[in-house]
């Protein structure tokens, strides 16, 4: 898979002269940053060699460079997902790709769930740690030391500087964080009520089907991760979840998300 991102790159260093040293990926619902952004060029997935295609609604499907602010980013607009059917190996293409073009600090946002009795819709958690429960881990195989050591620590996934820098931001512009675990749940259903007392009991905060396999990544090539969930649902509300009321929610705390993050990379 190393010469398949080597290929993506080099794809996109042909047809982008952008060279930003900051990836975005939006998760269901939070694409609307690229708004915020100028001088943009979009290069939809479906042109980049070896690059997977999102398939679920709320993932527009394009990779985009341009500047936030002062500082040049890089932003998926649309992630992928181990429940669509892609490997774990496939789900690596894009994160290494971005370190074969520079990248070095990466920020991550999702849709989840609430576990934390605390946690009420449009919440947003910073990620402090996060336990991994997909049926396997994305650097399972043959390791490729070009891109990263065997056994990569992870310790401190999610950068305690970034984490701090946030909170930063969030006192600034009196932007509420919640800060907790995150747990990586393999999907696509719903967790069941029983699922949801499970993965509490595990000591989790929030739930959503991504991240964690991007996290373990990005680490393992030596990438800053920053990671953050809006809250969409909540397990203690006892109600149907569908993914429309996901998206509905996630775009509720756009405005506040998109500011943490703009204010976020200005600060790197």
């Amino acid at each position: 898979m190393y010469e398949h991102s080597l290929q993506a790159a080099e794809w996109i260093k042909r047809h982008c002269p952008k060279r930003p040293e900051i990836a975005v990926v939006l998760g269901s619902g939070l694409g609307a940053l690229v708004n915020d952004m100028t001088e943009i060029q979009v290069i939809p997935y479906r042109e980049i060699p070896h690059f997977p295609v999102s398939t679920v609604e709320g993932h527009n499907g394009n990779l985009v460079f341009g500047r936030l602010g002062d500082k040049e980013v890089m932003v998926m607009q649309g992630r992928f997902h181990y429940y669509e059917g892609y490997s774990m190996k496939e789900l690596a293409v894009p994160i290494r790709t971005m370190k074969l073009l520079g990248i070095k600090t990466l920020l991550l946002s999702n849709a989840a769930g609430g576990l934390n009795p605390d946690y009420r819709i449009g919440d947003i958690m910073v990620l402090q740690d996060h336990i991994n429960l997909f049926p396997e881990n994305p650097l399972r195989g043959k390791n490729d030391d070009r891109i990263g050591p065997r056994f990569p620590d992870m310790t401190e996934v999610y950068s305690k500087r970034l984490r701090n820098l946030a909170d930063q931001v969030a006192e600034e512009y009196h932007i509420k964080l919640q800060r907790g675990v995150f747990v990586g749940w393999q999907g696509p259903s719903f967790e069941t009520p029983a699922e949801y007392r499970m993965l509490r009991s595990l000591g989790a905060d929030a739930v959503s089907m991504s991240t964690v396999p991007e996290a373990i990544i990005a680490r393992h090539a030596g990438l800053e991760v920053f990671g953050i969930s809006v809250i969409t649902n909540v397990a203690q509300a006892g109600e149907e979840n569908s993914h429309k009321e996901v998206q509905d929610a996630a775009g509720m705390a756009q405005p506040r998300m998109t500011l943490l993050f703009k204010e976020l990379i200005s600060k790197l």
